[in-house]
């Protein structure tokens, strides 16, 4: 059983799909483990600590693996160099991305989106949603803290009394969740919104504030699996204008706000950025689906009025280090639910919850059903 840590071609992704710690767990298990040079230099790790793990490190280390470990999905060229047959687990960003993922189809490639990880106990440990998303909610607020042009605590001094920045966290998912963390420790007076009501008791349990209109279409506002559902237009005009009152009295927005599939939906318009006073901030950390901000730009800090916002991509590679530890946990341990320990070989069981619902391509053919041929 042959694992490959592939180096990452997108040059704005600093994050590795394994560490000399998960190294070790796979040989471990039976795997022999390779490593494209240079893998894992973005996060800290020098070729050689892969090596003292055990790895070996070669050029086209993915060429005769059975298993190949990445952040980002493997492009048209790479899977040329990839043996007919080979699992690929990696964020595949398969919505809206049809072409890209036939190629995996075409290649012969048995693919598995980490993405698509099912919300379900068993499947915590593997949630690279979740690893991820955890540590941009804390990178949003350290990065609103750096655009903020004043002190976020409190400050009683000889001099004068510095007051509290006011932070307004949009989406209290695990991103967002974080970001309040994060901001009450750096001193912040932080409230929140979202539209589950699921969620009002964990904004208070971190001693923030919650704010939504709480009516009975409110109350109702969850799916199955966790996520907010989507509300009608009624319900959003009313949002809106608590919010858009509310807005205007913050230091720092953050949101978080997305939607599977879906581009990520606006939540400050551009008279809400007009209401706030200059030297404020706006992370929206929904950028790379279109922005929960208007007026926010991917991969930019733009001033409008005064007002910064904050477009950057790939917030979780702004950590690349702890991102890589994490997502790389994830990837072990999802891989050793594929493993028979006692064979120390591949035994992967088609049928099960976590392999169907993250099964991307296998045998030629796109088999996920959200993401067939459309007739």
């Amino acid at each position: 059983m042959k694992v490959a840590i592939a180096a990452e071609t997108d040059t704005g992704e600093p994050r590795v799909s394994g560490t000399p710690e998960t190294v070790k767990k796979l040989i471990g298990l039976g795997a022999e483990v390779a490593v494209e040079p240079g893998a894992g230099l973005a996060s800290g790790i020098p070729d050689s600590e892969y090596a003292e793990a055990g790895a070996k490190v070669a050029p086209g280390a993915t060429a005769d693996a059975d298993v190949v470990l990445k952040v980002r999905r493997p492009s048209a060229e790479e899977l040329k160099g990839y043996k007919k047959g080979a699992i690929a687990v990696a964020l595949m960003d398969p919505y809206g991305n049809d072409a890209a993922i036939k190629a995996l189809a075409d290649a012969g490639v048995t693919a598995f989106a980490m993405e698509l990880m099912p919300r379900i106990t068993r499947a915590q440990s593997m949630d690279v949603l979740s690893s991820q998303a955890n540590l941009a909610g804390y990178r949003a607020v350290i990065d609103a803290a750096a655009e903020y042009g004043r002190a976020l605590p409190m400050m009683m001094t000889p001099a004068g009394t510095v007051p509290a920045a006011r932070a307004f966290i949009m989406g209290v998912g695990v991103a967002g969740l974080q970001a309040i963390a994060t901001a009450r420790r750096l001193g912040a007076v932080v409230t929140a919104t979202d539209v589950r009501p699921a969620v009002k008791e964990q904004v208070q349990s971190l001693g923030a504030k919650f704010i939504a209109v709480e009516d009975e279409e409110f109350k109702q506002a969850e799916t199955a699996g966790g996520y907010a559902k989507e509300m009608s237009k009624e319900y959003q005009a009313k949002q809106a204008a608590l919010i858009a009152d509310h807005i205007k009295k913050q230091d720092i927005v953050i949101t978080t706000a997305l939607i599977p599939g879906r581009p990520a939906p606006k939540l400050v318009s551009k008279d809400m950025v007009a209401s706030m006073r200059p030297g404020s901030v706006i992370v929206d950390l929904a950028v790379e689906r279109g922005g929960n901000v208007e007026g926010a730009k991917a991969d930019e800090v733009v001033t409008v009025n005064g007002v910064k916002i904050v477009g950057h991509l790939n917030v979780p590679g702004r950590l690349a280090a702890s991102s890589s530890a994490l997502y790389a946990k994830n990837l072990l341990t999802f891989l050793e639910s594929l493993i028979d320990k006692k064979e120390k070989k591949l035994a992967i069981n088609w049928d099960d919850e976590i392999v169907k619902g993250t099964l991307l391509t296998r045998d030629g053919a796109v088999v996920h059903p959200n993401f067939q041929p459309k007739a």
